[in-house]
């Protein structure tokens, strides 16, 4: 269980600092993780049953929280606040049945939502703690290991751990529900994949509403015994770079565009404490490497996963980094790759639908049979991406099944499109790919760019690594492109603002 393991690591070292909290300035040793995480499960368990709404940003006070739900035997719901608050905390007591939701006045002020009902301030909960609460928790502390593991939880690895929401990103978001079981086989395959047993210092930046964050950033450390670095928002790129040089993590994991973000504004040294750089959740741009490298000496090792693969699925290992690829399967996790037009197993080199099986994966939706049924058959998950394993068991990633259009009766990648448009742009260009329906063509493809590009001498370079169907037909310019909670870019909203933008032009 997952609040054992973290029992386990205060047990082993009660004075280390479990948490370097560079937002509210404070330390928190795993001795006082311990005291306030029972603390708050006894305060959650007389608020909710079941399930436990969290909006909390990236923090010790967000991790504890996140503790004492587990240790209530309340499963915490992770309210994403970054892609409009209010909406997704109604979608998240709507979906998942419960009332209470856990948050803090600075992040509602920060994120303009209103106080709902049923929200509960965390600092309102600390500053109401009676002696009689403290002394309880303390006097748990004392007691034998066996038994205060019974206390916040029996043995029950299909309990559920998390519900987390996916990102919403080509529809709306879907509910997984993952379990202890799922979470901790991806901790320790993860763990062993990557060599990070020994490791002891540990950036978090990442969201909690990302399943990354929650099992990289929140879950991994406390597992581990780490001292987790926390900071709340990894879009201030300047302060997050000053982090690194001050406190000397040895292992950072990021999206592309927050690790990009902070190797700009370091300087060269700032990233020596770092023993291992990981990318996940998009593609890592070979633009990036390349720039870990030269400024840093540091290599990035790109991984993949899901939300509903808890989320790791393969990375790439220290020893034999492959640029490019996303890796090979973490141990536990079985990969195929199935041709989406027979169904067949692809042989090496050839795309196909990538499909999961281990036990980092999900059950299922929660209270979503039909979807549950389209992607999981047999144990498989279907990942909805597009990918080819090498000889050597390498993966490498296509993009989704549905970031491909169907133009003149050929497919036609989006993301391939963006590769080449991103090769003959201007670095500091950042470019995506949408589609738009055509009253002619039935679709057709508008690049999207960060700066104004032109666009007849782009196309005509475009036009040497692409067939003409494949062609962007119209070129627009958006200054700042909408974000997920992650740092991907939110495809769906892109293309509704660009479709906005043709509709006013005509």
């Amino acid at each position: 269980m997952l609040q054992h393991r973290f029992i386990d690591s205060a047990r082993r070292s009660p004075k280390k600092v479990a948490f370097i909290d560079r937002t509210t300035g404070r330390d928190i040793t795993f001795k006082q993780a311990l005291l306030a995480g029972l603390i708050l499960a006894r305060r959650f368990r007389k608020l909710e049953r079941g399930r436990i709404g969290i909006m909390l940003p990236t923090s010790g006070g967000g991790a504890l929280a996140v503790l004492g739900a587990v240790m209530a035997g309340r499963t915490p719901v992770m309210i994403n606040y970054s892609t409009g608050a209010k909406k997704n905390c109604r979608y998240a007591q709507h979906q998942c049945d419960f009332h209470t939701i856990i948050t803090t006045r600075a992040l509602l002020e920060k994120t303009g939502c209103p106080q709902l009902d049923h929200m509960l301030f965390i600092e309102d909960i600390l500053a109401t703690l009676k002696p009689l609460e403290k002394g309880l928790a303390f006097i748990k502390t004392l007691l034998p290991t066996p038994l205060l593991k019974r206390l916040v939880g029996r043995n029950d690895l299909d309990t559920p751990a998390v519900i987390l929401f996916t990102s919403g990103s080509e529809k709306d978001p879907k509910v997984v529900q993952l379990t202890q079981r799922n979470i901790l086989s991806n901790i320790d395959s993860f763990c062993l994949h990557m060599e990070i047993y020994g490791m002891d210092r540990l950036l978090a930046v990442l969201p909690y509403f990302h399943v990354f964050g929650l099992t990289i950033n929140l879950w991994t450390p406390l597992c581990l015994g780490m001292t987790s670095i926390t900071y709340a928002n990894p879009l201030e790129f300047k302060t997050v770079a000053k982090i690194i040089r001050d406190t000397k993590p040895e292992l950072l994991v990021g999206t592309p565009v927050f690790l990009e973000g902070y190797i700009r504004q370091s300087e060269p040294g700032d990233f020596n404490s770092i023993k291992l750089a990981v990318s996940g959740a998009d593609k890592c741009p070979d633009t990036l490497r390349q720039l870990y490298r030269e400024k840093q000496n540091l290599e990035i090792h790109e991984g993949y996963g899901t939300t509903e693969t808890s989320p790791v699925i393969s990375a790439n290992p220290r020893s034999d980094n492959r640029a490019g690829s996303i890796g090979v399967p973490i141990p536990g996790v079985q990969v195929k790759i199935l041709s989406y037009e027979t169904g067949e197993e692809c042989l090496a080199g050839e795309t196909g639908k990538i499909l999961v099986r281990g036990d980092n994966v999900m059950g299922g939706y929660l209270n979503d049979v039909e979807e549950s049924s389209l992607k999981l058959k047999s144990g498989w998950y279907d990942t909805g991406d597009l990918g080819y394993m090498d000889a050597d068991g390498y993966l490498y990633h296509k993009g989704r099944l549905k970031r491909f259009v169907k133009i003149g009766g050929e497919m036609v990648s989006l993301v391939a499109v963006e590769e080449c448009l991103n090769n003959v742009t201007d670095m500091d260009c950042e470019c995506c790919v949408v589609e738009l329906p055509d009253a002619k063509r039935g679709s057709k493809i508008v690049a999207v760019t960060s700066k104004a590009v032109d666009s007849s001498k782009t196309n005509k370079r475009l036009s040497e690594e692409l067939p003409n169907i494949a062609l962007p037909r119209k070129y627009v310019t958006v200054s700042s492109f909408p974000r997920m909670g992650s740092g991907k870019t939110d495809f769906r909203g892109l293309t509704e603002h660009v479709w906005k933008l043709e509709q006013e032009e005509d």
